[in-house]
């Protein structure tokens, strides 16, 4: 016998949808907008710095053309085997009615990580920043290649 009462599968299909987009539409909190903030700054847009990095007998040498700042603006960090270089560069007209013909200039954060070829000695690297050219200097550490091993008798 049929029961004209039961929901189709189809009817059971549009029921469950509309149930699951009532689930979705539920009010953020307070916490949640905040995180939800975070992330979306966590999206924005940063440039990439570019850089030349290279070696002497003694140093490995990191350097980039940063125009625009003054050596305050820069965040320099060595964590380990990476170098985090970061900055922010500010647009110097705020005019936003500004018609460009050409807009290549990059303003904004910027960043750039460094993973190191060579191990260094982080105590003792320094950064020089001077007409736009940041160089850091940083010794590198010599490990002994060989050791002799003398046994105890």
């Amino acid at each position: 016998m049929v029961n004209f009462f039961e929901k189709s599968n189809k009817e059971k299909e549009v029921d469950y949808r509309e149930n699951q987009e009532e689930d979705f539409s539920i009010k953020i909190s307070e916490p949640e907008e905040k995180k939800q903030k975070q992330e979306e700054k966590w999206f924005e847009t940063e440039g990439q710095l570019a850089v030349d990095v290279f070696q002497t007998e003694d140093e490995l040498i990191i350097q980039s053309t940063i125009a625009g700042l003054k050596g305050a603006d820069l965040d320099i960090a060595i964590e380990g085997d990476k170098v985090n270089i970061r900055g922010k560069r500010e647009r110097p007209t705020k005019d936003e009615s500004v018609n460009y013909f050409y807009q290549e200039c990059y303003w904004g954060p910027f960043s750039r990580e460094i993973i190191l070829p060579v191990e260094i000695d982080p105590s003792k690297a320094q950064a020089i920043f001077k007409e736009g050219v940041l160089i850091i200097r940083m010794p590198k550490i010599e490990r002994e290649k060989k050791r002799k091993i003398f046994v105890k008798s």
